[in-house]
């Protein structure tokens, strides 16, 4: 069994900045991709950034500058930097992995339960 666990959301005002946290734990072999995505109600879920175990990123246009990624792979744990936060980065941002677990041929995506983050004066 795994569980991603999101740490670090919360209310901040326009211009300030907060720091996301997903730890994996589990019978965990080895972790691929990891990334954020956040949705806001009646919106599609969308891919905020992403980060594999080599450490290349990839950051969606809204977020690059802004946002960084980073990884401890002894932690097996991501960042999520949020810098210069604006009101429509106001979201629920989910943790997402590809883990696979011991005594698994594949690995398999794994979401976390979610975080608000809430951008506002």
């Amino acid at each position: 069994q795994v569980q991603l666990v999101e740490s670090g959301g919360g209310l901040v005002q326009p211009g300030g900045s907060l720091r996301l946290s997903c730890a994996a734990s589990g019978s965990i072999f080895s972790i691929n991709a990891m990334g954020w995505y956040r949705q806001t109600p009646g919106k599609q879920r969308e891919l905020v950034a992403v980060i594999t175990s080599g450490g290349s990123t990839n950051y969606a246009d809204s977020v690059k500058g802004r946002f960084t990624i980073s990884r401890d792979n002894a932690k097996n744990t991501v960042y999520l930097q949020m810098n210069s936060l604006k009101p429509e980065d106001t979201a629920v941002y989910y943790c997402n992995a590809d883990i696979r677990t011991l005594g698994s041929m594949r690995a398999w995506n794994y979401w976390g339960q979610g975080t608000q983050v809430t951008v506002s004066s």
